[in-house]
């Protein structure tokens, strides 16, 4: 199963400016942020990451709500940190 996670950005990537650095579930990774370059993302704001890429902005209460329902599939959502664990874009 592929979901949507919501995901801080905690950190930018200055030598790839469509690269930042999420958070989720305790999980850090670089994905590409190039999909929103109008936003102005900053630092503490919620993406929706799939397949390693920023979909959408979305606000923390959304983030918290989709996390929490996220939390409740048990496995899937644990297959799919997994599958952020195992990810790498570099």
């Amino acid at each position: 199963m592929c979901l949507g996670i919501p995901g801080e950005l905690v950190a930018d990537a200055p030598e790839h400016p469509d690269l930042a650095v999420v958070e989720v579930g305790g999980v850090r990774r670089r994905i590409n942020v190039g999909l929103l370059a109008d936003e102005e993302l900053r630092i503490g704001d919620w993406v929706l990451v799939h397949v390693g890429f920023a979909l959408s902005k979305i606000s923390q209460e959304e983030a918290r709500a989709v996390l929490g329902y996220l939390e409740g599939l048990g496995r899937d959502y644990d297959d799919e940190l997994d599958a952020l664990r195992a990810s790498d874009i570099t």
